[in-house]
């Protein structure tokens, strides 16, 4: 009998894990994610950087926090930026704004949405994911993301696992929760989220296991990534994290990138992405009791529209049960790629503002 390749024991070793957990509990879900990412917690020791003022009575403040302490020793700390109303009494609600691959937490689209909230009196908060903006070591857009994907696909059994595609930043979530839950001004009764693309991403992972977090808005990110892989539409996922696709080929002696390779990467540096932490999974857990808005469009190649419609009904089969109506909606617009519409992001601001302010 000839030995199995790495590539082909990789894939017997999904495909098994997808055979196992075809049904997980919401609980078993929830639990098991939590345990995958499960890490010593370090003290915050925030460091508060600037605090100015901006336009329209508002202040930015500009902070660190100690989030981990990693396998060499050292400390990740996550830069944060707070948009806040100046002169807003007691405690207000809070947003956290995540970006997208390559982006930061000052770009544009974030910007623009976080002064939407402060001026309605939510406090928002973003912050850099792992590997980007000022966590990107002066590298370009998703340079550093790339780079640090390849060394996790390149680690040794017997090396830390680092996870920094979506999961190491989904800990950086529940660690900056945490950090908005000593600040005084804000209500930890009303917390929500919202991501774009791979913030989308992160919003459905790390909100879904998080009660803190009581809406959320993932935008231009809910898919299947078993279901791109099944039916031959893994190739624009792919092409977010190009270079790492390509070192995983190498790696296989593959010419070129194929769903053999996506599976291999995957199952190594997102493990469970495929089967109980895909997002048909993941999403139910918001049901039944918070309020849940998704965003997308019909023509998005990074969420094809099959495996969009598998988690959309995932969404609404967990939501049928609950008491209050209204607390899911999903808005896939007609004909619109991997984008958000003017009019998505005035739905989703309004969505906040219904569910967070009295």
């Amino acid at each position: 009998m000839k030995p199995l390749r790495f590539s082909a024991i990789v894939a017997l070793f999904a495909a098994a894990a997808c055979a196992a957990a075809d049904e997980p509990t919401p609980q078993d879900v929830r639990a098991a994610f939590l345990a995958q990412l499960d890490r010593p917690k370090v003290p915050l020791d925030v460091q508060m950087l600037e605090t100015k003022a901006e336009e329209d009575g508002l202040v930015a403040e500009r902070l660190r926090f100690a989030s981990e302490k990693k396998a060499d020793g050292t400390l990740e700390t996550v830069p944060v930026l707070v948009l806040r109303p100046e002169k807003a009494e007691g405690r207000r609600p809070a947003v956290i704004v995540l970006h997208g691959t390559g982006g930061n937490k000052e770009g544009p689209r974030e910007r623009a949405f976080m002064l939407d909230l402060a001026r309605r009196g939510i406090i928002a908060v973003s912050f850099d994911a792992r590997y980007h903006g000022d966590r990107s070591g002066g590298a370009p857009k998703a340079e550093a993301y790339n780079a640090a994907i390849v060394r996790a696909w390149s680690a040794k059994p017997d090396t830390p696992q680092e996870h920094p595609w979506f999961f190491d930043t989904c800990w950086d979530i529940w660690r900056t929760i945490d950090y908005l839950e000593t600040r005084k001004d804000v209500d930890a009764e009303r917390l929500g989220m919202i991501g774009f693309s791979m913030g989308g991403i992160e919003t459905w992972l790390a909100g879904a296991v998080d009660a803190r977090i009581k809406v959320a808005v993932p935008a231009i990110s809910v898919q299947s990534f078993r279901w791109t892989l099944e039916n031959g539409q893994w190739q624009a996922r792919a092409n977010t994290i190009q270079a790492a696709h390509l070192a995983a080929a190498e790696t296989l002696g593959k010419k070129e990138v194929d769903a053999e390779v996506c599976r291999a990467l995957w199952t190594k540096v997102i493990p469970g992405m495929l089967d109980r932490f895909d997002c048909p999974s993941m999403i139910r857990l918001f049901a039944p009791d918070r309020a849940l808005l998704i965003l997308g469009g019909d023509d998005d190649p990074n969420c094809p529209i099959g495996g969009a419609r598998l988690a959309i009904a995932a969404a609404e089969k967990a939501y049928a049960a609950s008491e209050v109506k209204g607390r899911l909606k999903v808005d896939l617009a007609a004909g619109v790629g991997h984008r958000v519409t003017d009019p998505q992001m005035e739905m989703a601001r309004d969505w906040f503002v219904r569910w967070l302010t009295p």
